[in-house]
């Protein structure tokens, strides 16, 4: 019973589907109109979410990855690269498409995380699942403010969950966790969004 509801709660709050989450709640925060947040969302979307999710999903049937969420660390490399480049190059056409302001920002710490979190891969695996989530209440938090501050019981619930499943220590989805909120933070006040 334990096993099935952290599988349960991992497989619907995992990075793919967060990632669609706060990206549409960005794109119609901080556009005019509906047409308006629907084209930045699919846009965004399509550059960024789909192609990972279509390029893992070749590599778990083409057996180079052990699963979509369970995998050993050194296989996870090549999704942490193939995310660097595709986040180099989504979050510049972001700004080169003068995309509304907290989507722009949002994809720039989205790339600083996953960059840092590429040479962390190298040694010791961290928790996406942790860090998306927390990466995503920090933003949520910063742009709707304390009317959302009960997603914070999200948190310990993944990390129970990949903890459960046997992904992940205390360790790994703390860092990730802690990380993925700091380097939001911080990118969201150097863009003047907090402070």
């Amino acid at each position: 019973m334990r096993e099935r509801l952290a599988r349960l709660i991992s497989n619907i709050l995992n990075p793919f589907v967060v990632s669609f989450i706060i990206i549409v709640l960005l794109a119609f925060q901080d556009t005019s109109s509906t047409p308006e947040a629907l084209k930045w969302a699919l846009i965004s979307l399509a550059i960024s979410v789909i192609p990972v999710f279509i390029i893992v999903t070749f590599l778990v049937h083409s057996k180079k990855l052990d699963g979509f969420f369970a995998n050993p660390r050194q296989q996870r490399n090549i999704v942490y690269l193939l995310a660097s480049v595709l986040g180099a190059i989504d979050c510049g056409l972001m700004w080169y498409l003068n995309a509304p302001d907290l989507l722009a920002v949002a994809f720039t710490a989205g790339l600083a995380a996953i960059v840092v979190f590429t040479g962390i891969n190298y040694f010791w695996k961290i928790s996406l699942h942790a860090a998306f989530l927390a990466a995503s209440v920090t933003v949520v938090t910063i742009v709707y403010g304390v009317i959302v501050i009960w997603t914070l019981v999200l948190l310990p619930l993944v990390a129970w969950a990949r903890i459960e499943l046997k992904q992940h220590s205390l360790a790994q989805v703390v860092t990730g966790g802690l990380l993925a909120a700091a380097m939001v933070s911080g990118v969201f006040w150097v863009y003047g969004v907090i402070g």
